[in-house]
């Protein structure tokens, strides 16, 4: 897409059914993904295992005891990442959030910023969706490089030691990864269950 056909600006209140609609159907994109990662890791499969053998004296059905386990773990994962990235962000001290808009009015992608916990952590992507009919055409791309001029602007302004930017992006969501990797970002950490990595955090020095 070309750069005079898309602009950021913040979103609007009448936006706002329409932005968490695009939050909750980038969320369902990777909810899958991510619990079949979670679920099939060894910690994970022994205590399903160990939940089943338990059920068996309680209930009759072998089947359902076998596979209720299964589903509340699945249920547990998607609420958790629906619940962390399918809704609307709280108000931050970096403004927003942003839209991305087409020439033609149409919202394609949103992006919500928040400030690190700490002294030099710099500031933090905490919602970052396009929808599904305009990936591939460069709004992820125009959003990140507008999340890095907000987050050296708020950097130099609160006087903080270094401008960077952290996007957390969920294991199965290779797609965002490599957008990430090709600009420079580096994956530093994260944050699972069990030792297992299940949210992986790419930052980079602006």
């Amino acid at each position: 897409m070309a750069p005079n056909h898309l602009s950021v600006r913040e979103m609007r209140d009448d936006e706002k059914p329409l932005v968490l609609e695009m939050l909750k159907a980038g969320v369902k994109d990777t909810e899958n993904r991510v619990a079949l990662h979670a679920l099939t890791r060894p910690p994970a499969l022994l205590l399903l295992a160990a939940a089943s053998s338990g059920l068996r004296f309680v209930l009759a059905s072998f089947a359902l005891a076998l596979l209720l386990p299964v589903f509340l773990a699945v249920a547990a994962v998607k609420l958790g990442l629906r619940a962390r990235w399918g809704s609307l962000p709280p108000p931050g001290g970096l403004g927003g959030p942003w839209v991305a808009v087409r020439g033609s009015g149409d919202v394609c992608g949103v992006l919500a910023l928040a400030p690190g916990a700490n002294v030099g952590d710099g500031a933090r992507v905490t919602r970052l969706s396009v929808s599904r009919w305009h990936r591939r055409r460069g709004v992820g791309r125009r959003l990140l490089a507008f999340a890095e001029s907000r987050a050296r602007a708020w950097a130099g302004s609160m006087g903080e030691p270094r401008a960077r930017l952290v996007v957390p992006v969920a294991v199965a969501a290779w797609g965002l990864a490599g957008l990430l990797e090709a600009c420079g970002y580096q994956a530093e950490g994260g944050w699972g269950c069990m030792g297992y990595m299940l949210v992986r955090e790419f930052s980079k020095d602006l």
